[in-house]
This record gives C-alpha cells, sequence and structure tokens, in this order.
C-alpha cells in the first residue's frame, strides 16, 4: 500500500491551486477535468455531484499529489484550527521561513503563529503555521542546513 495523493476541498480550485503554484512551488500535474455523472455520485455518494479537478505536483517529488476538487454542491465550514481533530495540515520544508510566511501573507494567506525553533542553538528548527487563501493549514519548516 502507498499514499496515492492528498485532497483539498476549495471553495474556488483555480484560484486555490494559483497559489499552492505560485506561492508554493507546486506544479500542474495534469490538465483540470470536470468529473460528472452517475459514477462521481455513486463514488462519492451525494446525489447530483459534479467536481472540478485540478491535480498538483508537490516540489521536489513525484508522489504523492495535491488534488483539489471544487464541488458543484457546497457546504461551507469554518477554517479548521490547529488542534481540531482529522486532517490537521500540509507541510513544507523551506530553505528561508521568514522569506515563504511573507510571501504566503503577502498571496493573501494568514500567519497562524510566530516562528519557533524546535531544534538547537547549534542546530536551529525552524517552524511556523499557516493558512492558505481558504483558511487550510500549512505548517513551514527551515531544517538547518
Amino acid at each position: 500500500m502507498k499514499l496515492a495523493h492528498i485532497n483539498i476541498v476549495a471553495r474556488n480550485a483555480d484560484r486555490l491551486a494559483t497559489f499552492y503554484v505560485d506561492v508554493l512551488g507546486c506544479e500542474i500535474l495534469r490538465k483540470p477535468k470536470l468529473l460528472t455523472g452517475a459514477k462521481v455520485s455513486q463514488g462519492n455518494g451525494l446525489q447530483g455531484s459534479d467536481i472540478y479537478s485540478i491535480w498538483l505536483k508537490f516540489p521536489g517529488c513525484t508522489e504523492p499529489f495535491l488534488e483539489i476538487h471544487e464541488h458543484s454542491l457546497k457546504l461551507d465550514r469554518h477554517p479548521p484550527c490547529v488542534n481540531e481533530p482529522g486532517f490537521g495540515h500540509l507541510s513544507f520544508q523551506v530553505i528561508d521561513i521568514h522569506e515563504m510566511l511573507a510571501a504566503i501573507v503577502g498571496s493573501g494567506g494568514k500567519k497562524l503563529g510566530e516562528i519557533t525553533n524546535f531544534g538547537t542553538e547549534e542546530r536551529p528548527f525552524l517552524i511556523v503555521y499557516t493558512r492558505d487563501l481558504e483558511g487550510n493549514i500549512i505548517e513551514l519548516e527551515q531544517p538547518s542546513m
């Protein structure tokens, strides 16, 4: 068994995919598709379900990939909290955590916490939690080089 992909349901899939491409360095893996018809509804249990699907390749790896869906039948919710049960966050290792945090905030994301050293003074391991454009949680990690 292996992990195939990670899915985020978006309010606006194109806008969110652009954020992940432009800010976090993901790449389009395939042309966006509209998934529609009885098989889609049968598979996800939602009658009359259409899904606009975008696949992105994470930087530095081919698998798993990030799948962004925009459903024709939408429910809204409040942005998830860091300590909420269920899917927690995506984590990206970066070269410059300050630069990436500024890019996320400058592109409409939000900072949740402060940059914190989980390593030592000699071998720092910096982390910070942020949100993407739609409120999904992203952790940034900057290990010692």
